[in-house]
């Protein structure tokens, strides 16, 4: 297997740029209704906030343990957090795993899966924002103000309404659009942390880390996983196998091209989000399909004019 260091030749071609990244976004784009439908398949009520941190807290230190080794297969060695890394793999986990997705899981639990979907990506926006204006890692441009304001309209017009289930709610689409923003920071802190530490082994790291949090604080609330469904841990598995693959592709794309090659991409996580939910969960009845294109419209037009390389040649 070749090491990670090296350029892969598939990668390297248009082809497989956009192969890769569709999967990736299309792997991402299938997790909140399998998340949805992991809640079935092990019973978790929405107001079993417990068992929901739990079936977080087992998907990502599984996750974890898959990046590692899949990443130290590729390098031939197992990577080991490097002395003094400590501070930043826990702030990491804090901020990436543990409140990201104890508010994403949360979050989802009270609202429908297409909502997770279109909120999601507007982590983007929040990444630039705390960038630019906490951390003076770069400049918000025109086109980047620009970017984030259509970008936010989406989120607007999916939260406030739209839907059969009813409009906004804190602990639905806030608790959604607050993990959002808490994934935007993660963004930050690892370019910040990757100066000082392997960003695949931070990631990988911080998993096992995060979701042994979530999965001892669970148990010592009370959060149970019972399999309902003979689908149950396949479901599990996949979502553990989601998380580190597609991890794992985004970083190799990364590593070889410009960010804005690759980060434009993006937009189609949203849309895979949405079709599957109304696929896999039956949600198509849910949406008010104008107001939902219209806002998948927004949410993507404003990650490409964020990502689109013509914005980072703007003075702000």
């Amino acid at each position: 297997m070749r090491d990670l260091n090296q350029k892969t030749d598939f990668l390297s071609t248009a082809g497989g740029i956009v192969a890769a990244a569709v999967l990736a976004n299309l792997l991402w784009g299938s997790a909140a209704p399998c998340i949805k439908l992991g809640y079935r398949f092990f019973g978790v009520e929405s107001a079993d906030v417990m068992s929901q941190i739990l079936f977080a807290g087992v998907r990502f230190t599984l996750a974890g343990v898959l990046t590692i080794v899949f990443a130290s297969l590729l390098r031939r060695h197992l990577l080991l957090p490097p002395r003094g890394s400590g501070g930043m793999i826990l702030t990491q986990a804090m901020v990436q795993t543990v409140i990201q997705y104890v508010l994403f899981y949360i979050g989802l639990s009270h609202a429908p899966g297409f909502k997770g979907s279109i909120l999601s990506p507007t982590s983007t926006f929040f990444a630039l924002l705390f960038s630019a204006l906490l951390f003076r890692q770069e400049k918000l441009t025109t086109h980047k103000l620009l970017g984030c304001l259509i970008g936010f309209a989406g989120v607007v017009l999916v939260s406030v309404g739209g839907s059969v289930e009813g409009g906004f709610r804190f602990v639905g689409d806030g608790f959604l659009i607050l993990a959002a923003a808490s994934y935007g920071l993660s963004s930050v802190l690892i370019k910040r942390f990757s100066t000082r530490i392997d960003p695949v082994v931070l990631s990988g790291w911080q998993f096992v880390l995060g979701g042994g949090l979530m999965i001892l604080s669970a148990l010592l609330g009370g959060g149970r996983l019972r399999a309902v469904s003979s689908g149950a841990w396949p479901l599990m598995l996949y979502l553990c196998c989601l998380s580190a693959v597609a991890y794992t592709i985004w970083s190799l794309l990364l590593q070889r091209h410009p960010v804005s090659r690759i980060t434009v991409f993006s937009f189609l996580n949203p849309v895979f989000g949405v079709v599957l939910s109304a696929l896999l969960l039956g949600e198509g009845k849910a949406l008010d399909l104008p107001r939902c294109l219209l806002a998948l419209v927004l949410v993507c037009l404003g990650v490409w004019i964020v990502n689109r390389p013509a914005a980072d040649k703007e003075t702000a």
